[in-house]
């Protein structure tokens, strides 16, 4: 498939395109506002000449705001345009820059769409976080002379197979590429198979280890606790779950009750539209239940609380003593790991692990990191950590050294979009 054939197929589908976004609204309203700006009509006003940073979701807009912050602080001249396709990740963005980034979303991947959306923004660089690949966009990037980066890429074996399919789509689009700043060597081969120029891809680790915590983030937590007078109340989280785990992890709550029976799950689901699904699935099952979202506290009694909010991931982990990290019993390929451990939290997942191969495997071999498969084995390893305080404390410190022994990533993303912006600056002219 060539990229003339992709536009036209996806012309074709754009009816099925719109019903799914109809299907989405009705079980997340926000899905159906702002459609026009995903057909590049309706924009809001937005100041072109920036950096156009493109975060398809939740989890790549936190990834991104480290090298959002400081491109604003080293290039405050350069207004920064954050697009994602999601209205949660639209609502982070929001959250955690404000006013003090341009934001819409980013149109479909359609010639006319990517055409009338860099006419707008007119982007003095693209910077993609991961692998969220666009041949449309890329090639109008292209036509108007835009560099654009893939930060904090990654590429698993499989995706590269399926990539790999689609050879006369997928190279001509990684060639187009300026910079490819992958995660680990073993990614930046199989970009290269694919067709990306070699002198383009540079191994500079993951932006993730580069994450920092606000020490009132754990100080708050420590106070909501003792307001809850939970200090010493065994607490867990099991967060940014998905269809089909919320049963299992219920079920090893359940073990965990029989022998601490004043335990307290803290049940985050990763969609916003799950959350009165899996609030009645806890009331179906005879959880005493609250739900966060009502700022409802929890009494000695309750045995559930659900995070049915956005933004509050992070504390939500702060106040737990283990933290599972779903997504990873089903296979939807897990969620970012280094959260919990840099809060200094033992973390448990399940064996689906695809989008995150080399981070789990670091921790895992430092011993920060338990794989299960089922209730049984999770409410087994959560009742050890709760019993052997030394084991715990092993675990968060082999966490903390993992974090620490792979900073750096960040500095060398911004050195390599640092001379991309550089190169496209007009040169004084000689005297």
């Amino acid at each position: 498939m060539n990229r003339t054939l992709y536009t036209a197929l996806f012309h074709l589908g754009l009816p099925l395109v719109l019903l799914r976004l109809l299907w989405r609204a009705r079980r997340a309203p926000q899905y159906s506002k702002r459609i026009g700006e995903r057909f590049a009509i309706g924009l809001p006003p937005l100041k072109p000449g920036g950096i156009w940073v493109h975060a398809v979701s939740v989890g790549e807009s936190i990834a991104a705001a480290p090298m959002v912050r400081e491109l604003m602080v080293r290039y405050p001249e350069l207004p920064i345009t954050i697009t994602c396709m999601t209205p949660t990740g639209s609502e982070r963005i929001r959250a955690l820059f404000s006013d003090s980034v341009q934001h819409c979303y980013l149109p479909y991947d359609l010639p006319w769409a990517a055409a009338r959306f860099l006419d707008r923004v007119q982007p003095k660089l693209a910077v993609v976080m991961e692998t969220e690949l666009w041949p449309n966009h890329i090639h109008q990037c292209a036509r108007r002379g835009i560099p654009v980066a893939l930060a904090n890429a990654r590429l698993s074996e499989r995706s590269a197979r399926g990539y790999a399919r689609f050879a006369r789509l997928t190279a001509p689009m990684l060639a187009k590429l300026s910079l490819i700043a992958v995660q680990t060597e073993a990614e930046a081969e199989r970009f290269r198979r694919l067709g990306a120029r070699p002198e383009c891809v540079e191994v500079t680790g993951s932006i993730k280890f580069d994450l920092t915590i606000d020490p009132a983030l754990p100080e708050a937590a420590t106070a909501l606790r003792q307001q809850w007078n939970a200090a010493e109340r065994p607490m867990w989280i099991a967060a940014s779950t998905h269809a089909g785990e919320d049963e299992i992890l219920l079920d090893a709550h359940r073990q965990l009750l029989a022998s601490h029976p004043n335990a307290l799950l803290i049940l985050v689901p990763r969609h916003p539209e799950r959350f009165g699904a899996v609030y009645e699935l806890c009331r179906k099952q005879r959880f005493t239940t609250v739900r966060r979202s009502l700022n409802e506290s929890p009494e000695p009694n309750t045995q559930v609380l659900l995070g049915d909010t956005m933004g509050e991931l992070l504390f939500l982990y702060a106040l737990a003593d283990v933290a599972f990290v779903g997504g990873s019993l089903v296979p939807t390929g897990g969620h970012n790991l280094l959260e919990p451990a840099a809060l200094g939290k033992p973390v448990l997942t399940g064996p689906h692990l695809f989008n995150f191969l080399d981070i789990a495997a670091q921790l895992r071999e430092a011993g920060a990191l338990a794989e299960i498969t089922d209730a049984a084995e999770l409410a087994t390893e959560i009742a050890a950590l709760w019993r052997d305080a030394q084991r715990a404390e092993r675990v968060r410190s082999a966490g903390h050294i993992v974090l620490k022994n792979n900073q750096g990533a960040l500095s060398r993303l911004l050195a390599g979009l640092g001379r991309l912006i550089e190169a496209g600056r007009p040169r004084e002219p000689m005297a």
